[in-house]
């Protein structure tokens, strides 16, 4: 068993207007990364600023690295943060700002000194020392923010939307070298983003959170092929949510029917039984348009609006009881169906999941 760094037992946080935290648990493994994955006002904030010690929970534990925190002050925890606004010290230049931490704790000057080095060295901001922080880019800024706060070496590092100031560029480099770093140096990351992509990029793990609580807590891998539920399906990448009646389940595929046609799914990882109802996800990238039937199934769909989008175009198409899919489709968009042309969406079946997966309740 991998050893927990971080144990988050049913922690419940209350401001009087209805619980913002309602139970959440979470354990974190020694050199993960894990992201913390919502919408505004979701918890995720205020899970990190309790595991921080910037807020008290009304009710659970914050146990870290076998030590009972919950109660201890930000500065007596082996933590440091990342925040959105850099909180850079503008008085002070880069490298006094990356040694803030370490003078604060009574490091040598000698120890110090090395420490700022190899700090800048780590974010490739060596040449930059002597500026301050009004000379520097966003994205420079960022990278001395996080030297900061890894220069006293934390036993976790909780980023709270650290790359949402920048643009969408720089953000996705930052992503690589914050995983590049984060890997290197083997510390424990709490990521917090509103970004699926972002979250899908960079964590071993992803928290999905819905008004104060885990939808569902998996690797990105998981989240985004098994979602267990609506909410994670939707929130996640882009889908078309299919509903129907499970009408046989044999031991590889089941069909499931409803008001546009039948269509099968894989019947491996989940409890299907005839009769139960059910609800597929299939993402937009796996879904096709046929303008002919198909030997397989293929459920008519009327084309509203045809995209291109670089590389790829999006069908847009409404089925007979109003549902809207969306297809991919690597055709040329001169040779793609048109508005009001009939086509046929289908997929792989192995590609289509049903939403809750071996634990769907019917």
């Amino acid at each position: 068993m991998e050893e927990i760094l971080l144990s988050i037992r049913n922690i419940t946080k209350n401001f009087g207007e209805g619980n913002v935290l309602s139970g959440v648990s979470l354990d974190v493994r020694r050199g993960e990364f894990v992201t913390l994955l919502g919408a505004s006002g979701c918890g995720k904030t205020t899970t990190l600023r309790i595991v921080s010690g910037l807020e008290t929970p009304d009710e659970g534990e914050v146990i870290l690295d076998g030590r009972d925190v919950t109660a201890l002050a930000p500065e007596d925890r082996p933590v440091n943060t990342v925040f959105q606004s850099y909180a850079l010290f503008p008085h002070m230049n880069v490298e006094k700002n990356v040694a803030y931490g370490l003078k604060v704790r009574g490091e040598d000057k000698k120890v110090i000194a090395a420490r700022v080095k190899d700090m800048l060295e780590l974010v490739q901001m060596s040449d930059y020392a002597k500026r301050m922080p009004a000379q520097l880019s966003g994205g420079q800024r960022q990278r001395i923010a996080i030297a900061r706060a890894l220069a006293p070496q934390p036993k976790l590092l909780l980023l709270d939307e650290p790359l949402g100031a920048l643009d969408l560029q720089l953000r996705r480099q930052m992503q690589i070298e914050l995983k590049r770093l984060q890997k290197k140096l083997g510390i424990t990351f709490i990521y917090i983003t509103h970004d699926q992509e972002e979250a899908i990029n960079m964590s071993d793990r992803i928290a999905v959170m819905r008004g104060g609580r885990f939808e569902q807590l998996g690797t990105p891998e998981e989240i985004y092929d098994r979602p267990k539920t609506r909410y994670v399906a939707q929130f996640i990448g882009r889908s078309t949510i299919l509903e129907g009646t499970v009408r046989c389940v044999g031991n590889e595929t089941a069909v499931i029917e409803n008001a546009n046609g039948w269509f099968s799914v894989s019947a491996k990882d989940a409890l299907l039984k005839t009769g139960q109802k059910a609800e597929v996800c299939v993402r937009t990238e796996r879904m096709r348009a046929s303008r002919t039937p198909l030997d397989v199934f293929g459920l008519p769909a009327t084309v509203r609006e045809v995209r291109y989008a670089g590389g790829s175009v999006e069908i847009f198409a409404a089925m007979k009881d109003g549902t809207e899919a969306v297809a991919t489709s690597d055709q040329p968009l001169a040779s793609a169906p048109k508005a009001g042309e009939t086509v046929y969406l289908h997929w792989t079946i192995g590609q289509a999941a049903v939403i809750g997966g071996a634990s769907y309740d019917a």
